[in-house]
């Protein structure tokens, strides 16, 4: 896997939690939504499922849906990130891991991970960001909320488009992809800030048109 930050230009973040407002099965509307999305031209999956209305009761149904997910997104060429579960991301040959600060230590994930594995650190604070830069084998860090969000029960609070410029001038060189609340009206505002992506979830997830959604972000990064 070519680990380059063109990858992480639009990123979904998703899980069957995510989709309990449709009417159904949450694992179908998950599958459903990320082959429309795949369509659209995200350029990174992450699989994120835990927390109320996810399947972490069910680890059957959940490394099932992981792994249709995986399938997808490999048809489409498109990296397939795991949240936080090595064991599932290392037995279902994900792409990459990704891990918060709350979640399992980023060192075990380096010790544990094979060298081709794409790593993501999640950041809030500039003392975490100075921290793991000096941790070559992470390849890019998740900085957020930029924006209030309600898609994460655990969310901190809203760090603003300015911090991201912050971290750069402190020296922060890893690729940053923004998360937390970005939709088409506040995207403009992290332009020229130093991020090389975005993170999504409910904007493309509770989208009316999925193709219409992703084809619009793209478009306000390009412009």
């Amino acid at each position: 896997m070519n680990k380059n930050s063109s990858l992480l230009r639009l990123y979904f973040i998703a899980g069957s939690q995510d989709c309990r407002h449709l009417p159904g099965d949450p694992a179908r509307h998950l599958l459903n939504i990320l082959q429309k999305a795949l369509q659209a031209g995200i350029s990174c999956f992450q699989f994120r499922d835990k927390g109320p209305g996810s399947l972490q009761q069910d680890r059957r149904k959940q490394y099932q849906l992981a792994e249709q997910c995986r399938d997808l997104c490999r048809r489409h060429q498109v990296p397939f990130i795991v949240n936080d579960d090595v064991e599932m991301g290392l037995a279902i040959e994900a792409d990459g891991l990704h891990t918060g600060q709350s979640d399992t230590r980023i060192e075990k994930i380096i010790r544990h991970a094979p060298p081709h594995l794409i790593l993501g650190l999640s950041i809030n604070n500039q003392a975490q960001a100075l921290a793991a830069e000096k941790l070559e084998r992470i390849d890019y860090f998740g900085v957020g909320p930029i924006f209030p969000t309600q898609s994460k029960a655990d969310a901190q609070a809203a760090v603003g488009p300015e911090f991201i410029a912050a971290l750069r001038r402190q020296g922060i060189r890893k690729p940053i992809v923004a998360i937390g609340g970005i939709n088409q009206e506040n995207l403009p505002q992290l332009r020229h800030k130093g991020a090389q992506g975005i993170a999504l979830i409910s904007a493309i997830t509770r989208a009316e048109n999925i193709q219409q959604r992703v084809q619009q972000l793209l478009k306000i990064q390009i412009d």
